[in-house]
Formats: C-alpha cells, sequence, structure tokens
C-alpha cells in the first residue's frame, strides 16, 4: 500500500511533502522546550515560589505578618498528607478582622482550580475548617496556603506534604 501512494504521488511530490513535515516537524521540539524554558504566564515572584518551602507544617504551625495582624497557619493531623481529611487552625492576634477569614490552597506557579478552606469562628481569634490536599499527577509536593484576612490582606505559607 505505500508503494502505492508513492507511486500515485510521484518521488517530487512525495520529496516536497517529506521537506515541508521537516521544516515543520524538527522545529517543533525546539520551541515547546523553550516554552517550558520561560514558563510563559508565571511572575518572577512566583518563580522564586518555586524555588523553596517557607514554612515546615510537619514540625511546627507557621506564621506571617499583615499590617495591623499575625497570622499563624497549623495543620492538623500530621504529618501532612495529600487527600486525606486536614484540619486547618488560623489564629490571628492583633485587630479583630470585619468578617470570618478562609484559606485558599494551591501549588506556587500552578493553576490547581479553586480549593478553599472555609473557616469557623472558635473564640478568642482562633478559626477552624476542613480541607484536603490533592495528590497532584504530577508529582509535586509543594503547596501554598493562602490565609485571606477581610480588610486586613492576605499572607501565604510554602510547604511540602506527604504522599
Amino acid at each position: 500500500m505505500v508503494f502505492t501512494v508513492i507511486e500515485m504521488m510521484g518521488v517530487k511530490k512525495m520529496a516536497f511533502v517529506f521537506r515541508i513535515l521537516l521544516k515543520t516537524i524538527v522545529p517543533l521540539p525546539f520551541v515547546l522546550f523553550a516554552l517550558v524554558i520561560s514558563c510563559p504566564g508565571i511572575s518572577a515572584a512566583e518563580k522564586k515560589g518555586l524555588e523553596g518551602v517557607d514554612c515546615d507544617i510537619h514540625s511546627n504551625p507557621c506564621t506571617g505578618s499583615l499590617p495591623d495582624c499575625k497570622v499563624t497557619l497549623d495543620i492538623q493531623p500530621k504529618p501532612v498528607k495529600a487527600m486525606r481529611d486536614l484540619t486547618f487552625i488560623v489564629t490571628l492576634s492583633g485587630k479583630k478582622p470585619s468578617a470570618v477569614p478562609y484559606i485558599d490552597l494551591g501549588m506556587p506557579g500552578m493553576n490547581m482550580g479553586p480549593n478553599r478552606v472555609s473557616l469557623k469562628a472558635l473564640g478568642k481569634g482562633v478559626y477552624e475548617g476542613k480541607g484536603v490536599i490533592v495528590r497532584c499527577p504530577s508529582g509535586r509536593r509543594t503547596w501554598k496556603a493562602t490565609v485571606t484576612v477581610p480588610e486586613s490582606g492576605a499572607v501565604g505559607f510554602i510547604f511540602d506534604v506527604v504522599y
């Protein structure tokens, strides 16, 4: 059958098609490589976040600051594992927020879609909620929990999970 196609097209036409294929297919891996290296759509700050973890959530709670309050995040049980029910505990010290804070979970530099942990007030600046950190098909284990305190701002914590 292959010989029939070549005979029908003729050697010159086949050579022409082959040259076009070489011009379009061969550069494709180089273009894809360049796109992966340049990481389009990722800011310099997000690229920096890809470099490392700033929170050892397995050992102790993590703390960050906003202009009018200190934010502490803890996740239970430890070690923090993907695909398990987790309890997220946020403690605020300083100005009382106008509304209940919340947590958005994602991976640094990657759009994971919405994964929000709704928190409930327990009293004395402590908030708690349940959530799950999903397992990334890429095998990456680095996650970011962004705690948003209404009218005060947001603080992010980058940590690794266990698979």
